[in-house]
């Protein structure tokens, strides 16, 4: 007697086999991904273990550190030109202008103030906080906003240019910043005296702490972790490797001079409109017509970190825009516009920069196989399905995997306790889950964002909201 098939349970058995497949490819691709990653990671900081073991046992054994207090003033002292750019900045301007005015007091600078005609409420906040003051200058771009950051840098660039011709003087350097930062009162004079013999000069930035709700204080506390390690620990041993330093966009000195050529290649100035992140660009482009860039850890006279303070995004949106546009301009259009030249250590360097588009494809696809996990021992509970043994080699990469990720929890917890203590340390390590949420979702904005561009579509300033601590009350 023959039996008929039941089609409906002969179906839920195919999509069950086709599931354990794609689990096990998925989680097979994230542990080779994330070992991959990991072991770039481990090597940088053991290099960077290495490096500070040496200096602390050999060198500051016999010398002391250097601090702001203890350096010798610039032999060949010139005039600073500081570029903030400004698109919808009313509410942070203002402060930002006055605080840096106070702090660097009677110093050799001028700061250049970028904004444009249909943003009245930010040329009102700068004619408020300059209040006829000879160190700002304004600059407004003849276009209506927003462009992209780099025209408004090459604006204040031109604006520059005549004012140089007024003062019948060049400026030495030109230090870029945004409208929210908080600048350090030692900066001018430490930019005036390396600027000497570097073309790019590069200070720490240092997040603020988040406040409100735990979750905004995630978001914006996650920038912290991330902040510490690359600029406590990576840019240091990039430095040290004869790597290019990329700028970050505030806390910069560029050497007029370096500037000056990149702009003699181009028609509106040294920055490239056509990039969203112009400023790690140039820091690039520097080196590969043989710049010297250094960057530069080192505290004032009381201890603190000469450094520019701000505060990041709090908001899931904000940050995700935010990490888009570095993702398009740096891992994405930076790969087209940049290429791979450079020798062993550049190609390295540039990898790490680019890795983060990768590193999202491969977070995406472990998360995904952690989920497709659950529903096979669920299925596997109620015997619907027997669980697939593990193979050796996949057991072998998970528990390597395992490994890799209690180093990285370990180094972060380290880097984050240098700059704000053991507690934020620990709270470093579930920070690390927002942040890969935060890099999934900015990975697949960025990418849309790049293929629109493909088509035609121009990279206009996406900027996010920003607002100015109250330095009074520490926040």
């Amino acid at each position: 007697m023959s039996t008929v098939k039941n089609p409906g349970a002969k179906f839920v058995a195919w999509a069950i086999g086709l599931l354990v497949i794609v689990q096990h490819e998925l989680l097979l691709f994230a542990a080779a991904g994330i070992i991959i990653g990991g072991i770039d990671d481990v090597v940088m900081d053991i290099l960077f273990l290495i490096r500070r073991g040496w200096r602390k046992v050999i060198i500051y054994s016999r010398h002391a550190r250097m601090t702001t207090a203890t350096l010798p003033p610039s032999p060949a002292r010139g005039t600073i030109a500081i570029f903030v750019p400004a698109w919808h900045e009313a509410e942070v301007i203002g402060p930002m202008l006055r605080n840096a005015l106070l702090r660097w007091g009677t110093a050799d600078y001028r700061i250049f103030v970028g904004a444009y005609p249909n943003d009245p409420g930010t040329l009102q906040a700068i004619a408020r906080a300059a209040a006829g003051d000879e160190h700002v200058v304004l600059g407004i771009n003849p276009r209506p906003g927003p462009t992209t950051k780099a025209d408004c840098l090459n604006t204040l660039w031109q604006v520059m240019l005549r004012e140089e011709d007024r003062m019948g003087a060049r400026f030495k350097a030109v230090v870029l910043h945004d409208a929210e930062d908080v600048v350090h009162a030692d900066e001018i004079a430490l930019f005036d005296l390396l600027i000497d013999r570097f073309d790019l000069v590069q200070l720490p930035v240092l997040p603020y702490l988040g406040q409100g709700s735990v979750w905004a204080r995630c978001i914006a506390d996650h920038y912290c972790d991330e902040f510490a390690e690359a600029h406590g620990k990576f840019l240091t041993i990039r430095e040290a490797l004869g790597g290019s330093i990329p700028s970050a966009g505030v806390g910069c000195a560029f050497s007029r001079n370096a500037l000056a050529t990149l702009a003699d290649s181009r028609t509106d100035g040294p920055f490239d409109i056509a990039s969203l992140t112009e400023d790690y660009e140039t820091g690039l482009r520097i080196a590969e017509q043989g710049g010297k860039g250094v960057f530069v850890r080192i505290r004032d006279g009381r201890g603190d970190l000469v450094c520019t303070r701000e505060h990041f995004p709090d908001s899931l949106d904000a940050a995700v825009r935010q990490k888009a546009r570095w993702m398009v301009g740096i891992a994405l259009a930076g790969w087209d516009r940049m290429g791979w030249r450079g020798g062993p250590v550049e190609i390295w360097m540039r990898f790490r920069d680019r890795r983060a588009a990768l590193a999202a494809l491969v977070l995406c696809a472990a998360y995904l196989a952690l989920l497709l996990w659950g529903i096979l021992c669920l299925l596997d509970l109620a015997t619907i399905v027997p669980w697939r043994q593990m193979t050796p080699m996949l057991r072998t990469m998970l528990e390597t995997n395992l490994a890799l990720m209690l180093w990285r929890f370990g180094m972060r917890a380290i880097c984050v306790g240098r700059s704000y203590g053991w507690r934020q340390g620990l709270a470093a390590l579930p920070r690390t889950f927002v942040g890969n949420f935060i890099t999934i979702l900015a990975a697949r904005r960025a990418l849309s964002i790049y293929v629109r561009s493909l088509f035609g579509r121009p990279l206009t300033w996406d900027k996010t909201p920003h607002r100015f601590p109250n330095l009074e009350a520490g926040s």
